[in-house]
């Protein structure tokens, strides 16, 4: 999945002190875009370093996180204001951050988790309750209001990734969005006000195609920054009556497949993906 980049790891410990040099790595977002040596041939993609960009003001840098020993800053002033030396920053340009990004799996990893900070400190400007100028706050990683002192956190989305799955058959319910990814996927949404994560995976299931489940078993979690999602896997089986009643707003597609029907996702990075390779490889004995 996309956090796995052992033996590197993510050290997202928020340290203001931290200052950058000519060996940090520059993330830049225009909008959904961000700034990036990128050879569209091979896939592999890097950040700008600190001198290969000029007009930086130093004090709208910030120390985001680490993998293994590069240290990452995000640009938070005026992107406009910035510049590359195209012959020293070679494939550079902004590319769309879901676009090319391919490896290696670490920048990917970071990319992601770099745009959930982007958004929440561009949706963080101002204080929600009073309009005030928000500030960093000097100890942790939030935003706080120098006049009424409201303070917001990085906002985190709990969702489930479900695998539904008949026993008696060996076959996965396999999904495709009516819009936007166009890969298989697994039933899914997110956790509404009041529900427990086993709730979730009953009624998501019960709106996207009409089942009733039980035996539900966690599998695993992931950190999903492009939708500031935290992703929780669930197994589960169908109980009673097997026929999809597909929701045809969400989805264009929900069908039971067999272990050899399905077919992955073209990239490893997901947790759905690695789900479906589970089930794909095992079976059924797989999600047990």
């Amino acid at each position: 999945m996309i956090q796995d980049i052992s033996p590197m790891q993510l050290n997202n410990h928020y340290d203001p002190a931290i200052k950058a040099d000519d060996e940090s790595l520059i993330v830049v977002f225009k909008g959904k875009d961000i700034l990036l040596h990128l050879n569209e041939e091979t896939g592999e993609m890097a950040y700008p370093r600190l001198p290969e960009i000029t007009g930086t003001n130093l004090e709208e840098l910030v120390y985001i996180f680490g993998i293994g020993e590069e240290k990452f800053f995000m640009y938070l002033g005026e992107v406009d204001s910035i510049s590359f030396d195209e012959e020293k920053f070679a494939f550079a340009g902004f590319a769309e951050v879901r676009s090319k990004l391919f490896s290696p799996k670490q920048y990917v990893y970071a990319a992601f988790t770099a745009y959930q900070l982007a958004e929440w400190y561009d949706v963080t400007r101002f204080c929600g309750k009073c309009g005030a100028k928000n500030e960093n706050d000097k100890a942790e990683r939030a935003r706080v209001c120098p006049k009424c002192g409201n303070k917001i956190y990085p906002r985190i989305n709990p969702a489930v990734i479900i695998g539904v799955t008949d026993k008696e058959s060996n076959r996965l319910i396999l999904t495709k969005y009516r819009t936007g990814f166009g890969h298989n996927a697994l039933v899914a949404g997110f956790t509404e006000i009041g529900e427990t994560l086993e709730e979730t995976v009953k009624r998501e299931v019960m709106e996207e195609v009409g089942l009733e489940v039980a035996n539900i078993r966690y599998y695993k979690s992931q950190p999903w920054g492009i939708a500031s999602d935290i992703l929780a896997g669930f197994f589960c089986d169908v109980t009673g009556d097997k026929e999809i009643k597909m929701d045809n707003q969400e989805l264009k597609y929900a069908e039971w497949n067999a272990p050899e029907e399905i077919v992955l996702q073209p990239m490893d990075y997901s947790l759905t993906n690695e789900m479906m390779k589970l089930f794909k490889d095992k079976g059924y004995q797989g999600t047990v």
